[in-house]
């Protein structure tokens, strides 16, 4: 994961990556790691607007994606799907509308769809407290840790959509950054004028979440051994059923589609990494539990729509 390093010069730039780490790294300021979960090419895009405090951005990926997030310290994140869409934070579902929020330097985790469009808003603590005092609006007692959603009026959600869509456009006429910033100001603190925090989650959801949870951490120091439904069920303690039924509310996906698919994202950050240039691909690839070349390359292409080979002689770094 990157360091952070903020600046206070205005910028407006547009990225492209054809990898998906190598794209969750574009997104200034940001740490965050990216796991493909759908197969196909991986394409992405960030149209991104910088300013003294402030950062607004619309994301696309057209690959599903299990993203591991922490914005800059002293910060707010909003994210607004661009269209209502199948996506979670930290396991937990977000409707049509809601948006999304944590605070900086704070681990969270979101898993989205194929074709998937996300605004972002993100502006230090201090010049929001400061937006809020001139407005008279007092944010004493605000949360942010605690609701990772908000509900947001419909009316609301679709103007603060067009207002992000064309201030994130590049084709739009520049404006100037005094402007800029008084209407995303303004937008987040309409925002915070209306929202209200989601309903809470049904009371197995810490233990579901609590389940994936010790998977992940397990495969964290046992990455290449083998798995099996029935050793997971050991581990966490639970039925196939609560073990199955758990990964599919919390991400989506089974626990065998999980360990697999994560182990393979772990191999293309190795196979892209310098200190592994000239190692053999099967000897990295054995590294992450992969011990049998020619299924290991079907895996491998079925995933990121290309073979291991292809991924190192193209050579991008990704780190």
């Amino acid at each position: 994961m990157h360091q952070y390093q903020t600046s206070s010069a205005p910028s407006a730039s547009t990225t492209e990556a054809h990898d998906a780490d190598l794209h969750a790294h574009n997104l200034t300021d940001w740490q965050q790691e990216y796991d493909q979960l759908s197969g196909g090419h991986f394409y992405g895009r960030i149209d991104e607007i910088a300013l003294d405090g402030l950062q607004i951005f619309r994301e696309h990926t057209r690959q599903a994606l299990r993203q591991q997030c922490n914005v800059w310290p002293d910060a707010i994140w909003r994210g607004i799907a661009a269209q209502p869409a199948d996506c979670r934070i930290n396991g937990l579902d977000v409707g049509g509308q809601q948006i999304m929020c944590r605070p900086g330097a704070c681990d969270f985790e979101l898993v989205t769809p194929d074709n998937f469009d996300i605004y972002g808003l993100v502006i230090r603590t201090d010049a929001l407290l400061s937006a809020a005092e001139n407005e008279e609006l007092d944010l004493r007692g605000l949360s942010l840790h605690e609701h990772p959603r908000l509900n947001i009026p419909e009316e609301t959600m679709a103007q603060v959509r067009r207002l992000l869509a064309n201030l994130v456009n590049p084709d739009t006429p520049g404006l100037h950054q005094r402007l800029q910033r008084h209407l995303i100001l303004s937008t987040l603190l309409d925002l915070l004028k209306q929202e209200t925090p989601a309903r809470r989650p049904a009371t197995s959801y810490a233990h579901r979440k609590a389940v994936v949870d010790k998977v992940k951490a397990w495969m964290e120091i046992n990455q290449d051994a083998p798995v099996s439904m029935t050793e997971l069920c050991e581990l966490t303690h639970v039925s196939r059923r609560t073990l199955q039924y758990s990964f599919e509310s919390i991400l989506g996906i089974s626990p065998l589609k999980f360990l697999r698919t994560a182990r393979l994202n772990q191999v293309r950050r190795a196979l892209s990494h310098p200190e592994n240039h000239g190692r053999p691909v099967s000897s990295i690839a054995a590294d992450w539990g992969f011990w049998h070349p020619g299924q290991f390359g079907q895996d491998y292409k079925k995933l990121f729509g290309e073979m291991p080979s292809e991924t190192v002689s193209r050579g991008e770094l990704i780190f």
